[in-house]
C-alpha cells in the first residue's frame, strides 16, 4: 500500500465518466439505461431479455479468509482484479452486492472497496444508492401489515396468531427491536414479534435468487407467514400479498450500473448477509453480467465457509450457475491474527505467527476445491510485510498446489493486480473446473447441515433440541426436505464460537433454531448465538459521519 491518501480523498480527486460511456463498453445504448444522476442507472428488464440468446462468459467468484479486525480486503480485491483484467484486454464485468447501512452506521463500514481500487460514486452507493434496499423493506413490511391485518378483520383463514413466523425488518443495526410486541390497544390480536435486520430478509433472499417478475411474485406468494389453529401453515398468496410486494419491488428488481475508479463496469444489486443470509449479490445481475461480458467477477461474503458454501451450494444450485475458478483473499496480517497475534503488533513481523494462521488460509482453499472448482490464492499485500513471511505464505500454498499472488491493487489500481488476472484469465478457461454442490438434494435437512458443519467447519458434530428436530420433520413432512441450507454463523470462526480463530476442528456447532424459507427455496439454521438484528457497538461509525461544510459527506470508510 503505497498511496497516504484515504478512501475518500481517492474517490473525490477520480473523474467518473457519465454512465453512458460505462453502458457503452457493454454493449447497452443510453436509450436503454433509467438513469439515476450522471452516474448511476438501472438496466431495464427488457434490455436484459433480449440479451438471452448471447452466449455465457466465465464466472469467477472471489472469497475470503475468516475476517479479523486486521482485514483481508475482499472487495477491494474483486474490483482490483476487474480493473486489471480490462487492463489485459478482457471485457470483464463486475458484480457485486449493495451495502447495508447496519454496517455502514455501526463498525464495518462501507463496501464500495478501498484506495484505487473502489466503485462509485461511493457515498451514495453507501448511503441509498437507488433506493433497492427500502423497497425491499417495504415490500416485507407490507405483507407484516396484511397479516395483522387480516387476522384484525375477522381472521378467515384461521391464523394462529401465536404461531405467525413473519418479521418485520428495518436496514439499521437495533438490538431494542429484536423482540417486540405488537397490537397494543385495541388495534389487534396482542402477540410478540420482532425485527430483523432487511439483508437477513427473505424478501432480500428471493429479491437476489428470483430471475423475472413472474418467479418473483411466485416465490413471494410461496413464503410461509405462519401456521393456523390446525398446524397447517399458510402462504402469502393466501391473503393476496404477493401482486402488491412484486409491485413495490417492480424498479428495484433492475441491477444497477456504475463504475469503478478505472471505469470498469459494475452491476451491484441486492445484499444479503452471509453469516446469517446467503451473502450473494442477485441472480438477475450475475446472469446479465455473463451475457454482457467475457469475464464476471463477483464474491460471496465473508469467509469461503459462509458466502461461498452459500454461493456453491444454493445460489449456483438454484440458478444453474457453474463458476470457472475461485480466488481465495488474505493478508499477511490477517494469517498473523489467526496465528495469535494481538492487532497492535500485526506491524512487526513474525514468521511463526504467520505459519500459525496458515492452517485457515490452507483449510478454506482445500474446501472450495471440493465442489470441483479450482482455487488461487490472492495477497493483498500491506508495506509491513517482509520477504520472509510473503515467502511461507507462498511456499505454503504452493505445498498444496495452488499458487499466491502478492497484489497492490490498493495503491495501484489495476495495475498491482495484473499477474494475478493473468492467472484468473488462464485457470477460467482451462476447463479443469467440474462444479458440483457439497450435498445431493434427497438427504436429508438435518443430513445436510451435518454435512457443511463436517466437511467446511470441520466439526464432529451438530447437535440440536428436540424442538428444532421436530421442526425439521414437520419442514419435511410438507414437501421441503430437498431444500438446501443456508447455515447462520459467527463469521470470525469456523465453530460457532467466535473467539476460536485459526483452524478449530471436532466441535459440535449447535442448531439452536431453524426457519424455513419456503420462497426463498432453503432452510436456514441458526447456530450458536448469532444474531438476525446486529447491534450498534459503544462507538458506532454513526457518531463520525456527518455533512461537511462543502456539503460533502464524510465518515464513511
Amino acid at each position: 500500500m503505497t498511496t497516504p491518501l484515504d478512501d475518500i480523498t481517492i474517490a473525490r480527486q477520480t473523474p467518473l465518466l457519465p454512465i453512458e460511456d460505462i453502458a457503452a463498453k457493454i454493449g447497452i445504448s443510453p436509450q436503454a439505461l433509467y438513469r439515476y444522476g450522471p452516474h448511476k442507472a438501472k438496466i431495464p428488464t427488457e434490455t436484459i431479455a433480449a440479451l438471452e440468446p448471447q452466449a455465457n462468459g466465465k464466472l469467477i467468484l472471489v472469497t475470503a479468509i475468516s475476517p479479523t479486525p486486521a482485514g483481508e480486503g475482499k472487495t477491494t480485491t474483486t474490483i482490483g482484479l476487474g480493473d486489471a483484467m480490462a487492463r489485459i484486454g478482457k471485457k470483464t464485468l463486475i458484480c457485486l452486492r449493495e451495502p447495508s447501512l447496519g454496517p455502514c452506521f455501526g463498525i464495518k463500514g462501507g463496501a464500495t472497496g478501498g484506495g484505487k481500487a473502489q466503485v462509485a460514486p461511493m457515498d451514495e452507493i453507501n448511503l441509498h444508492f437507488t433506493g433497492d434496499f427500502h423497497a425491499i423493506t417495504s415490500a416485507n413490511n407490507l405483507l407484516a401489515a396484511m397479516i395483522d391485518n387480516h387476522i384484525y378483520w375477522g381472521n378467515a383463514l384461521g391464523i394462529d396468531p401465536s404461531k405467525t413466523s413473519w418479521r418485520r425488518v428495518m436496514d439499521m443495526n437495533d438490538r431494542a427491536l429484536r423482540q417486540i410486541i405488537v397490537s397494543l390497544g385495541g388495534n389487534g390480536q396482542v402477540r410478540e414479534d420482532g425485527f430483523d435486520i432487511t439483508v437477513a430478509s427473505e424478501v432480500m433472499a428471493i429479491f437476489c435468487l428470483a430471475r423475472s417478475y413472474a418467479d418473483l411474485e411466485e416465490r413471494l406468494g410461496n413464503i410461509v407467514i405462519g401456521q393456523r389453529f390446525n398446524k397447517s401453515f399458510v402462504r402469502a398468496k393466501e391473503i393476496l400479498a404477493a401482486p402488491a410486494m412484486t409491485a413495490l419491488l417492480r424498479d428495484a428488481f433492475q441491477p444497477n450500473l456504475v463504475q469503478t475508479l478505472e471505469h470498469t463496469p459494475a452491476l451491484i444489486h441486492g445484499g444479503p448477509f452471509a453469516n446469517i443470509a446467503h451473502g450473494c449479490n442477485s441472480v438477475i445481475a450475475t446472469d446479465t453480467a455473463m451475457k454482457l461480458a467475457d469475464f464476471v467477477i463477483t464474491e460471496a461474503g465473508f469467509g469461503a465457509d459462509l458466502g461461498a458454501e452459500k454461493f456453491l451450494n444454493i445460489k449456483c444450485r438454484q440458478a444453474g450457475l457453474r463458476p470457472s475458478a475461485i480466488v481465495v483473499v488474505a493478508t499477511i496480517r490477517a494469517l498473523k491474527m489467526h496465528g495469535g497475534v494481538a492487532k497492535d503488533a500485526l506491524g512487526t513481523e513474525n514468521v511463526a505467527a504467520v505459519r500459525g494462521g496458515l492452517g485457515n488460509l490452507i483449510r478454506h482453499v482445500e474446501n472450495v476445491q471440493k465442489f470441483g472448482v479450482p482455487a488461487i490464492v490472492a495477497i493483498n499485500h500491506f508495506t509491513s510485510d517482509t520477504e520472509a513471511e510473503t515467502a511461507i505464505v507462498r511456499e505454503a500454498c504452493e505445498a498444496i498446489g495452488v499458487k499466491a499472488h502478492f497484489c497492490n491493487h490498493w495503491g495501484e489500481g489495476g495495475a498491482g493486480a495484473i499477474s494475478l488476472a493473468e492467472d484468473v484469465a488462464a485457470l477460467a478457461t482451462s476447463g479443469r473446473a467440474d462444479f458440483k454442490p457439497l450435498y445431493p438434494d434427497n438427504i436429508s435437512l438435518a443430513e445436510k447441515m451435518r454435512t457443511v458443519a463436517k466437511e467446511i467447519y470441520r466439526a464432529r458434530d451438530i447437535e440440536m433440541l428436540p424442538s428444532v428436530a421436530a421442526k425439521l420433520a414437520m419442514y419435511e413432512k410438507e414437501g421441503y426436505g430437498h431444500l438446501p441450507v443456508c447455515m447462520a454463523k459467527t463469521q470470525y470462526s469456523f465453530s460457532a464460537d467466535p473467539t476460536r480463530l485459526g483452524t478449530p476442528e471436532d466441535h459440535i456447532v449447535p442448531i439452536r433454531d431453524v426457519r424455513l424459507s419456503a420462497g426463498a427455496g432453503f432452510v436456514v439454521a441458526l447456530c450458536g448465538q448469532v444474531m438476525t438484528m446486529p447491534g450498534l457497538s459503544r462507538d458506532p461509525a454513526a457518531h463520525r459521519i456527518h455533512v461537511n461544510k462543502d456539503g460533502l459527506i464524510d465518515g464513511l470508510f
